[in-house]
């Protein structure tokens, strides 16, 4: 704990970090958590997993006192992440806070009702905006604004909501902004947002020592057989699929629910009740295989998981990057498997132009072929929304019917010859 006694925290903080099992602050924490005690405006470039929220919470815990009002707004893009960092601030503070998340999908009277007493507010954007414009809450005593995962919250058009938010609020703050990316349309606002800010990088890398990759070049209508067969043979602990879209992710599920193997599945088309019952279920092991879009590669905690699997590729590198970064974590080792099909191909181009990745080739191994259904009109599975579901996917091409149980050779020869990754 002697680092942490340098970076200038209370003795108080410090026996609740001990306890919680902190042995040495992270480097956002090491560059952040100094600056911010000063009361200075930040804008900190930081990927998932590297310790951002104590380094924003610091100021939270350590200079304000119990109110009737709310003195700190923490923004975050999702419900989960807000129901995340909530607990994490009530924790660091050693509960002395009243710390409340408020996000969409759940009833709005029980939140008025806490919003009263709270002296931190964790929210999403729409949320928050819909309680200021009902005036239940008033956030003209706020002395300091976060804004997390920023950049998240640009992607999900939020730009507007957090700037009338942001109006509402006192010019005289202290504002920290985080995001995993600084593009120029980020940079500006973050600029805007804040008063002479202190730029904090933290550079983000893959640790080959402790994350393998792979990749699968694999015919389209084999991808699923090649993802059962992978889980029944990899020893594996916690278990994260990821997928492009909210049908697909309902289509991976209800399909290997349907074939014995014990799935979940997260979306912003399931309600809040459900999706913290299913992340709890994942974090605590009753479930092993976590089925999911983008929502869960943001933020969250989640920790004991060994293998990442891109069943669809994301488009970009950082999208990417914030995947596999759920695994090998704490000098632990974890895979990310990538299936590729031939609607892959464009965003494996782009994924590999960043030149940390070592991504290495694997043979398609011989494959049953696993008969699956694209739709589940009459599933009544929690995890299923069938109006989701309908008109999932076009069937399937003649050519690729007779492409059935065809090995990708041809298909992995033709991809090497392009580009040797």
């Amino acid at each position: 704990m002697e680092q942490f006694e340098q970076l200038g925290l209370t003795k108080e903080t410090l026996e609740i970090l001990k306890e919680m099992g902190f042995k040495k602050p992270s480097e956002i924490q090491k560059q952040a958590i100094p600056l911010v005690l000063e009361g200075r405006d930040i804008i900190a470039s930081s990927a998932t997993g590297s310790g951002k929220t104590l380094a924003f919470a610091s100021p939270i815990i350590e200079n304000l006192t119990q109110e009737d009002y709310p003195q700190a707004l923490i923004l975050t893009p999702t419900r989960e992440l807000a129901e995340q960092v909530a607990e994490s601030v009530k924790k660091f503070s050693g509960k002395r806070l009243e710390v409340i998340p408020v996000y969409g999908g759940v009833d709005i009277s029980g939140q008025i009702r806490q919003i009263r007493g709270a002296d931190v507010i964790v929210g999403t954007p729409g949320r928050i905006l819909d309680h200021l414009e009902r005036r239940t809450l008033n956030l003209n005593k706020i002395k300091i604004l976060v804004l997390d995962e920023f950049d998240r919250m640009l992607d999900m058009g939020f730009a507007k909501d957090v700037g009338n938010i942001i109006k509402q609020c006192p010019k005289e703050r202290q504002t920290m902004l985080f995001s995993a990316t600084l593009s120029p349309d980020v940079d500006y606002l973050a600029k805007q947002y804040t008063q002479n800010p202190v730029e904090v990088s933290v550079e983000t890398f893959v640790d080959h020592s402790k994350l393998k990759q792979f990749y699968y070049d694999v015919p389209t209508n084999l991808k699923f057989s090649l993802l059962v067969h992978l889980l029944k043979n990899e020893d594996s602990d916690l278990i994260m699929i990821f997928c492009g879209t909210r049908r697909n992710a309902d289509f991976v599920v209800n399909n290997l629910n349907n074939i014995s193997i014990n799935a979940v599945a997260i979306h912003g088309g399931l309600d809040q009740k459900k999706r913290l019952k299913i992340m709890n279920e994942f974090n605590y092991g009753k479930v092993n295989i976590l089925v999911c879009t983008d929502v869960a590669a943001r933020g969250l905690d989640i920790k004991g998981v060994s293998h990442i699997y891109n069943y669809d590729l994301p488009s970009s590198a950082d999208d990417y990057v914030h995947r596999i970064g759920r695994t090998a974590r704490a000098g632990k080792e974890g895979k990310a498997i990538n299936l590729l099909a031939e609607r892959d191909y464009e965003n494996f181009t782009n994924i590999l132009r960043r030149k940390d990745f070592e991504i290495k080739a694997m043979d398609v191994p011989d494959l049953p072929f696993i008969k699956f259904k694209r739709e589940f009109r009459n599933n009544r599975s929690d995890n299923f929304r069938g109006r989701d579901n309908r008109n999932f996917s076009s069937r399937r091409s003649s050519d690729e019917r007779s492409n059935f149980g065809r090995k990708s050779n041809d298909n992995r020869n033709k991809w090497n010859t392009r580009r040797r990754y």
